[in-house]
């Protein structure tokens, strides 16, 4: 699921700028939000990394000039997910922490938006390796969006898939196959869930491996391999940049448990989305 830009509207609850300000506060001049996502979201439907990071960068300049707390927040979730995808850890982790402050600052550790970047930064340490961490903060998002009515079925989706990695990283297989079971469930009304979904079942037919070793998991490995294949060649989603994320995403377990021309049909297909982006 780590692999989508995070629309502002997961994370930013709306607010006046008239309201609510102390007296003699610095003004504040909001950077564009969602022109901020949309050029984010063409630098990587190009895989252009460098140039995704100088736009976030600039723009956490200027939302830092402006004073615009909210604006960092939404560069900072996006920087970190962006330095996971680049394997850069301490820039990744850095920026985990600038927002979790920002949470703290702005007193919205109780908010869906709070929810999304707890998921974000856990995703940033589950990554690499520090799984004790990312579980904590795991489980303060899920407290989060499992008590607010509102957040969305794909939110919650992309928690259960995320957590449930990290738990099998822990050796926690109850608890990743229960999530799993949640994830699969919850993708199945949303709009292009499918994707998600095949996710799901080459993460799981990962888990069992890791739990009972591939010889004894092998029938059941295969029938999950061959229902991500299935899910993927069903998919309602557009062939965007976000459908090549998850072929080049899904190529190397399918290549892992022996399906060859599975894993090079889906990377020819993500070669083919990124050359006419």
């Amino acid at each position: 699921m780590a692999g989508k830009t995070i629309p502002p509207e997961d994370y930013l609850e709306p607010r006046c700028l008239l309201c609510n300000e102390e007296p003699g506060a610095a003004q504040i001049r909001s950077i564009p939000q969602r022109r901020v996502i949309e050029k984010l979201d063409e630098y990587m439907s190009r895989r252009d990394y460098a140039g995704a990071e100088r736009h976030l960068l600039y723009w956490l300049s200027e939302a830092e000039l402006g004073h615009d707390l909210r604006g960092r927040l939404l560069v900072c979730n996006e920087l970190v997910g962006h330095y996971r995808k680049t394997r850069e850890k301490e820039k990744a982790f850095s920026f985990a922490e600038q927002a979790l402050e920002l949470l703290k600052t702005q007193k919205m550790e109780d908010s869906v938006s709070a929810g999304t970047t707890f998921v974000n930064a856990a995703t940033a340490y589950s990554a690499f390796g520090e799984n004790l961490r990312a579980l904590e903060l795991f489980r303060k998002a899920k407290e989060i969006y499992e008590s607010h009515p509102q957040t969305r079925a794909e939110l919650l989706g992309g928690l259960y898939n995320n957590m449930a990695l990290d738990c099998v990283a822990l050796g926690k297989f109850a608890e990743a196959y229960a999530l799993y079971d949640r994830a699969m469930e919850i993708m199945q009304s949303v709009p292009g869930g499918a994707l998600e979904q095949a996710i799901t079942c080459l993460n799981r037919a990962d888990a069992v491996t890791a739990e009972k070793g591939f010889e004894e998991a092998e029938k059941q490995v295969f029938a999950l391999v061959d229902r991500a294949y299935e899910l993927l060649k069903q998919a309602d989603a557009p062939h965007d940049g976000y459908y090549a994320f998850v072929c080049e995403k899904c190529a190397p377990g399918f290549s892992y448990y022996g399906y060859f021309a599975a894993a090079e049909e889906l990377k020819k297909e993500a070669e083919r989305i990124y050359a006419g982006n």
